[in-house]
């Protein structure tokens, strides 16, 4: 312990702290299930290849295919909120972040190698995908998460009788992915929907009712996802628990 008091009575160091960064993710990596992680960072890929596709467009309502699995992010996201805290999912979800615009990179590569094999112009257009959906999903993503986190966390907290228990994990997994999923499609709609689309697409454009109406009609959606899926999320914490899933990583943050 000796060593932990005067770590914290040093001085900030920016070399230090970005050492212990590493450190603490290196240590959560080892202890999170694979599972999980890899149930998020897909999720978190398909979304953004999903929302180059607007699946329903009126005058008052606009949605787009990244709302068929974004309820997953959020799920995993509460899953490992409750076990880990919020720090270390709002880690996981930079760590998504990072692997989506590498994939994002290689899939660009790819869409410019020629190739006189076939016509694949419909490929590289999926493949290429387009910069200011994959900023617009980055930002709105990142944004999102860290408030779901903390939302998260914060209902969670309030449960002082039974915190562990199954209405104590419904409340902060709707509520929390409710306005996280909000505020991630209503940012996402107005980046790429008002402020880009308008120019790069021959002026395709969304309305402020229409990108309002996606957050909230995304976000009920995503709810009633949450509520079927959900059961699954409290299993899976309660056998962690049980089973001492991430011991390591636990006492990592309690002794600091």
């Amino acid at each position: 312990m000796e060593h932990l008091v005067a770590r914290k009575n040093r001085p900030f160091s920016l070399s230090a702290w970005l050492r212990r960064e590493r450190e603490e993710t290196a240590v959560l990596l080892r202890c999170i299930p694979a599972t999980a992680v890899t149930l998020f960072v897909v999720s978190v890929v398909c979304m953004n290849l999903l929302a180059n596709k607007t699946l329903v467009q009126t005058q008052w309502l606009a949605l787009d295919g990244g709302i068929l699995v974004s309820w997953l992010s959020f799920l995993c996201m509460d899953v490992i909120t409750k076990h880990f805290g919020p720090r270390a999912s709002n880690r996981v979800a930079v760590l998504a972040a990072g692997v989506n615009l590498l994939t994002c990179l290689i899939f660009y590569i790819a869409s410019i190698i020629p190739s006189n094999a076939a016509d694949y112009t419909a490929l590289n257009g999926i493949l290429g995908g387009t910069w200011f959906i994959l900023l617009g999903s980055t930002v709105a993503f990142l944004a999102s998460a860290a408030l779901n986190n903390f939302l998260n966390w914060l209902i969670g907290s309030a449960f002082r009788k039974d915190p562990d228990g199954r209405a104590a994990f419904a409340a902060r997994t709707y509520i929390s992915t409710f306005i996280g999923q909000f505020a991630d499609n209503f940012l996402f709609s107005i980046i790429v929907f008002m402020l880009f689309a308008p120019i790069f697409w021959d002026g395709f454009h969304w309305t402020l009712l229409q990108c309002a109406m996606c957050a909230l009609t995304g976000a009920v959606a995503e709810v009633l996802m949450e509520i079927v899926f959900s059961p699954f999320g409290y299993r899976a914490v309660q056998k962690w628990k049980a089973l001492g899933v991430g011991r390591e990583y636990l006492e990592y943050i309690r002794e600091e």
